[in-house]
């Protein structure tokens, strides 16, 4: 393992969603993995007086688009880092009337719409057919969801993110046939949850919700989306700040860390 500060818990986050500006930073480490290079330099930060490993989706300044994220080198780097727990804040719009601007996620399903992404980790000559009938882990997503609900953050405990290609936003007919399927809608969840699980990591996706999109009468754009996300990100930064240290140092309650048994590997 490299690095000086053994993290167990990582922070994955989203241009304007959440960031380590406002977080001491005891170390920063550059990785490289078999898989190319990760998003970002790997900041070692104190998160409420735990040492907790972030890293940018997007890079720095937001260089990588959705599409171009390298979801298995950041995955792979935080997994020889010592992760375990990967907490993961997002931006979405709404695909359904309740799903309110302003109110936060805790994704239980994902539908995956996207089409050239890398993933797996096992392109051969094993192959491994990872289980991902409930892909978040349990433990993570219930203590999201209490601590919210402590907080009084208005935050729903289920959710599904129906997770598309972009960079571009859905047309009008894409959006009306995503509704049968799903609750919210993003462009990051997917492979980056499904990676994490093949690395027999805990995974939790926090969904914040910036808009309706392209069903509702007023189309989506990216102002609509900063703006929100601008006026609800305290939301995100203080649940994750209140939840981080009520997470059980064993993982004892999910089977996250036997995920690779249960897919024969």
């Amino acid at each position: 393992m490299k690095g000086k500060n053994k993290a167990r818990i990582a922070i994955i986050g989203g241009t304007g969603v959440y960031d380590a500006e406002q977080l001491e930073v005891k170390e920063t480490i550059k990785m490289s993995t078999p898989f190319g290079e990760p998003s970002g330099e790997i900041q070692i930060v104190d998160q409420s007086g735990i040492a907790v490993a972030f890293l940018p989706r997007h890079g720095k300044g937001h260089i990588y688009p959705p599409h171009k994220v390298n979801y298995r080198a950041n995955i792979w780097a935080l997994k020889q880092l010592g992760v375990e727990r990967i907490v993961s804040p997002c931006a979405v719009g709404s695909l359904q009337e309740k799903f309110k601007p302003g109110e936060i996620v805790v994704v239980d399903q994902f539908i995956d719409f996207t089409k050239k992404r890398d993933y797996t980790f096992y392109d051969g000559p094993k192959t491994v057919h990872i289980s991902a009938a409930d892909p978040f882990c349990p433990e993570l997503r219930d203590v999201f969801a209490k601590e919210g609900k402590r907080l009084k953050i208005p935050i729903r405990p289920s959710g599904t993110y129906v997770c598309i290609e972009g960079p571009r936003f859905s047309t009008r007919a894409e959006s009306r046939m995503f509704r049968n399927f799903g609750d919210i809608i993003g462009m990051t969840l997917v492979p980056e949850c499904q990676l994490a699980l093949e690395q027999e990591m805990c995974y939790v996706g926090l969904a914040m919700i910036t808009d309706y999109d392209v069903w509702a009468e007023k189309p989506v754009d990216a102002a609509t989306v900063l703006k929100t996300m601008a006026e609800n990100v305290d939301k995100i930064r203080k649940l994750v700040t209140s939840a981080i240290p009520k997470m059980p140092v064993e993982r004892e309650r999910c089977t996250c860390s036997k995920a690779l048994e249960a897919a024969g590997a």
